[in-house]
């Protein structure tokens, strides 16, 4: 793992990318990919201006980063997203081998790395991924919840 000091750097640039997606009236979440201590693949949220609901951070960044590596196999890279990934990210991401998942914000409604559920810890599947959430939890949190109660009016 990263230390402590690079985990919150890394998560630093995926709200850079969650902040981008805000200028896009899209959901604030950024992810980055990480391979031997650098970025790989960066992405923010794009389902609104592309009206399909898979073209989430997560999913975006995985694809970049498969390209950048040259095999859809991700297992010496960590994935770091401001929010807790869903069931379809979490399972993407299982996919492909990542070799870790580090997240920001809990997500009680729809996080499947350990809130609803823990997919990338299951036995039943034959890959795992070690998952650590809370990295710089407040920010990724604070930036959901603005833009949020912006859109309650």
């Amino acid at each position: 793992m990263e230390s402590g000091m690079s985990a919150e750097k890394f998560m630093k640039e995926a709200l850079k990318q969650a902040k981008k997606a805000v200028e896009h009236d899209e959901v604030p979440v950024g992810a980055v990919v990480v391979r031997g201590g650098r970025i790989i693949a960066r992405a923010g949220n794009y389902k609104e201006r592309s009206g399909d609901a898979t073209r989430h951070a997560e999913m975006l960044a995985l694809t970049k980063a498969q390209k950048a590596v040259g095999d859809w196999r991700l297992n010496d890279c960590e994935l770091y997203v401001t929010l807790e990934p869903c069931a379809m990210c979490a399972g993407a991401m299982l996919n492909a081998r990542i070799g870790k998942i580090i997240f920001g914000a809990y997500d009680t409604r729809f996080g499947c790395c350990g809130s609803l559920m823990n997919l990338p810890q299951d036995s039943r599947f034959n890959h795992r991924c070690e998952t650590v959430g809370g990295v710089l939890e407040k920010e990724c949190s604070e930036i959901l919840t603005e833009f949020f109660k912006g859109k309650r009016g």
